[in-house]
């Protein structure tokens, strides 16, 4: 699980925001509490408000800390919903208080072309016989 300390610099989190070729990052002291969450969208809104000196600052600065989280056994219907309602595409697992994974919109997608495709199996299948 990749973390980042919330004194770290932006320019530290955009590497390694691209050496993961991920778009967030959970901001976390210790790599297990989450202090926030911090995405390539708020990077960009940031230089947009503050200029290329937010290079500088420290992730702290930019970072969401309103983080909504989910345990591992969150219904995949249910962070669907999350993430509309929130306008957000990464949700922090948390799993005993502990950070334990991040779920992106794309698995939340990846879940559901699986599942359509599964039903269209079984349908298919039904109709063949």
């Amino acid at each position: 699980m990749t973390t980042i300390r919330p004194e770290a610099t932006v320019t530290e989190l955009l590497a390694v925001l691209a050496a993961h070729n991920i778009g967030a990052v959970v901001v976390s002291e210790d790599g297990s509490s989450i202090a926030g969450i911090v995405s390539e969208r708020d990077v960009v809104r940031r230089l947009d408000d503050r200029g290329a000196g937010v290079l500088t600052a420290p992730v702290s600065s930019i970072m969401t800390t309103d983080v909504h989280t989910c345990p591992p056994t969150a219904n995949v219907d249910d962070l669907r919903q999350t993430m509309t309602t929130h306008r957000i595409r990464h949700v922090p697992v948390m799993d005993g208080g502990r950070l334990a994974g991040i779920v992106s919109i794309g698995d939340v997608v990846k879940s559901a072309i699986e599942s359509l495709e599964t039903e269209k199996a079984y349908l298919v299948d039904y109709l063949h016989r």
